[in-house]
């Protein structure tokens, strides 16, 4: 058999309901949503499983997402699996990092509580996240580059499928310009800033200082980081990498396939909604791809124990 990937979905698939399941039915999930709450200083179950319209406001998007995703994660560990690497994109390598032990959940939720809240304060004016579809990475590497203001790739997602961050108007000229170049579509997303932008390096700064109170732990599962998608294989990169992350592109095509050069063909993702797995099919679609966001998804898991 070959290698197994654990990979976890970032901010924009979380929903009213997520986890509650979990936290329902099995102790070691319940635990990691009230540890979410005691770290960040919200009702985190409350956030997840109550209608709200701050689920989707960043600051609290990031640690409802996150609270869901450990909870998972902690339910898959305790049946006896465990991956060979791990992986998540944007808000999600927070996830990869708990898989990972280099971080304690704990430290993982107060951290990610902080990233949310300098992430949605970093550019008060707003900014602009787009997706662009169906046009070369080339091409729109070179129509950022050459566009007045501030807009650059904020993810490689998967082939076809690039989104673009910046200054509303930079990115709007952009589109102009992607879209007469051959771009089938390009969808403005609903998001509150322009993540993954040069705009969120005060963030980052922000964040660093965060981290500096954060013990890092020996790496006991590898993980790829979003900035280099490369193994993070000394525990002491891993702060200046997360404070990278908030500003620089994330690499999730170029990670996958990292993954799958190295032999690991089955890839499990863990948490709210499918998207990781619709990005899977466009860059690989021979991999086994296994999703968790229900307790009942964890028997489909069974024949890999």
């Amino acid at each position: 058999m070959g290698k197994i990937a654990f990979m976890f979905p970032g901010q924009g698939a979380q929903y009213v309901g997520m986890g509650k399941d979990f936290y329902d039915q099995i102790p070691v999930s319940k635990e990691m949503f009230e540890l979410a709450s005691k770290a960040s200083g919200l009702d985190v179950p409350a956030l997840c499983f109550e209608e709200n319209e701050q689920i989707n406001i960043t600051e609290y998007t990031q640690i409802a997402m996150l609270a869901a995703e450990v909870a998972m994660l902690k339910a898959i560990e305790e049946k006896g699996l465990k991956p060979d690497v791990a992986a998540g994109l944007s808000l999600g390598e927070y996830g990869a990092l708990a898989a990972s032990g280099v971080m304690s959940a704990e430290d993982v939720f107060k951290i990610v509580r902080k990233r949310g809240i300098y992430m949605q304060e970093a550019v008060p004016n707003g900014g602009a996240m787009v997706a662009v579809l169906g046009l070369d990475t080339a091409v729109i590497e070179k129509i950022c580059e050459e566009t007045e203001g501030c807009v650059s790739i904020a993810n490689y997602n998967c082939p076809g499928q690039i989104v673009i961050t910046g200054e509303e108007g930079a990115a709007q000229a952009a589109v102009e310009k992607l879209t007469a170049a051959g771009a089938k579509r390009c969808v403005p997303l609903k998001v509150s800033g322009p993540f993954h932008s040069s705009l969120l390096v005060g963030a980052g700064e922000k964040l660093a200082k965060e981290l500096e109170n954060v013990e890092i732990c020996d790496i006991q599962i590898l993980y790829i980081a979003n900035v280099t998608a490369d193994y993070v294989k000394d525990k002491s990169e891993v702060k200046s990498l997360l404070e990278k992350q908030v500003s620089s592109s994330v690499k999730w095509q170029q990670t996958i396939e990292r993954m799958i050069a190295d032999g690991v063909d089955t890839f499990i993702e863990i948490g709210p909604g499918k998207t990781l797995s619709g990005f899977m099919r466009k860059i690989n679609k021979d991999m086994k791809v296994y999703n968790v966001e229900k307790v009942e998804d964890l028997d489909k898991l069974s024949e890999l124990m």
